[in-house]
C-alpha cells in the first residue's frame, strides 16, 4: 500500500482458474508470468473478472468471481506440470458472491464509455479506479476494509 492508499487492480481469468486460486489463497495472471504480479503491493485490492467458466470458452459468463487483498510476501514460482512453472502471489480472499458484470456496465468507468471495453482486459491485469473497485465490491456483497 502506498502513502496514497492501496492500489486497485482487475485481473482476468476463467472462473475455474480463479476458483482454484481462491481455494489455495493465491492469484496467477497472464499464463503464469511473474512481471505483472510484481506490480502489486501488499494491501492492494484485487478483483477478478471472468469472461468464461473455462479457458477458451465463449459461454458468456462475464462475471466478477473473486475479490481480496494482496498479502505480504514475494512472488513465488510453483511447478504445476512438466514444462509449466507459473508464478503466484498470495492473496487474502474475501467472502464474496460471484456476480454478473452486466448490471454494472453503465456504472463503471472501465465500461461506461461503451464500445469494446473488453479490449482493455486483454492484458490480464490492469489498474482500475477506487470508485470502480468500491462498486465491484458492493455488487459482490463485500465491504472493503479500508479506503
Amino acid at each position: 500500500m502506498s502513502a496514497a492508499g492501496p492500489g486497485n487492480w482487475l485481473a482476468v481469468a476463467a472462473a475455474a482458474h480463479v476458483r482454484r486460486g481462491r481455494a489455495g489463497g493465491f492469484m496467477q495472471v497472464c499464463h503464469g508470468k511473474a512481471a505483472p504480479l510484481r506490480r502489486l503491493k501488499p494491501g492492494d485490492r484485487i478483483a477478478y473478472y471472468s469472461p468464461s467458466e473455462q479457458p477458451g470458452q465463449r459461454d458468456g459468463l462475464q462475471a466478477f468471481t473473486a475479490i481480496g487483498l494482496v498479502a505480504e510476501g514475494a512472488v513465488v514460482q510453483v511447478v504445476m506440470a512438466p514444462g509449466f512453472q507459473p508464478w503466484r502471489r498470495r492473496v487474502a480472499w474475501l467472502a464474496a458472491q460471484e456476480v454478473s458484470i452486466r448490471p454494472l456496465l453503465a456504472r463503471l468507468d472501465l465500461t461506461a464509455a461503451g464500445g469494446n471495453w473488453g479490449y482493455r482486459l486483454r492484458f490480464g491485469l490492469l489498474p482500475i479506479g477506487a470508485v470502480d473497485m468500491a462498486r465491484i465490491a458492493e455488487s459482490m456483497g463485500v465491504v472493503l476494509p479500508f479506503g
